[in-house]
């Protein structure tokens, strides 16, 4: 019998991608305990400050510790500086953290904002506390399915609008192949002008190879493939 009681975690898929001007970050939203799904609809892009923002992948407990205590030092950096923090400072704050509690921790994170000194930024921060500036960075469960066509699809100089196509894109082929990704897709694209939100409902996304169409129920399915029910 399926544990009910066993920690939440993230079967995901996560990206980060830098365009000219910006950065745009994605995700799924399913969150799972085993193999029951213990949440269809979260939300794994969290803030933590103005201009950065965070992708979690791993345990979801571990990845909101880090990102709580980190927003909480980002604050305090604030209100030091009078400025808001970069990027680099918000990563090398998780580094450190995960850095830290290596033994304890089982999170993988991807940090993406821009600031005024470096434009816009993706640090990836590994299970272990690496820290890794790439011009993007994919994580979680799902990412295994997307390292070839990343290599294929990604190119510099995008616009925004062709980086947020290839986040979409890119999430729900993850969500087509890797059992643990699913839900709806999320991004946030972080530039000059702010921060905007995006949200893709799961029957928009495109369907792949061998997808069945969306349905509202399993009754569904079985009316439309399998035979009438017996009268009685």
């Amino acid at each position: 019998m399926e544990d009910v009681n066993a920690p939440h975690s993230m079967g995901t898929t996560i990206i980060g991608v830098t365009y000219d001007g910006g950065v745009v970050l994605g995700a799924d939203s399913r969150t799972s305990t085993g193999m029951y799904v213990a949440n269809r609809a979260s939300d794994k892009i969290t803030q933590l400050t103005d201009n950065v923002y965070v992708c979690r992948s791993g345990s979801a407990a571990d990845s909101q510790v880090v990102s709580d205590y980190v927003r909480y030092f980002l604050h305090q950096h604030t209100i030091q500086l009078g400025q808001p923090a970069t990027v680099k400072v918000a990563s090398n704050l998780i580094r450190l953290l995960s850095y830290s509690n290596k033994n304890m921790l089982e999170t993988g994170l991807i940090v993406g904002g821009w600031d005024k000194y470096e434009g816009g930024k993706i640090y990836s921060v590994p299970l272990g506390g690496t820290l890794l500036e790439q011009p993007f960075a994919i994580g979680g469960s799902g990412s295994s399915y997307l390292y070839g066509f990343f290599d294929q699809a990604w190119k510099e100089g995008m616009n925004k609008d062709e980086a947020e196509k290839l986040v979409v894109k890119a999430v729900s082929l993850a969500i087509a192949r890797d059992g643990a990704s699913g839900g709806v897709v999320r991004t946030v694209i972080i530039n000059s002008e702010g921060v905007t939100r995006n949200f893709y409902p799961g029957d928009e996304l495109p369907l792949w190879n061998e997808e069945l169409e969306p349905c509202s129920s399993l009754l569904d399915i079985l009316s439309s493939t399998g035979p009438e029910p017996m009268s009685i």
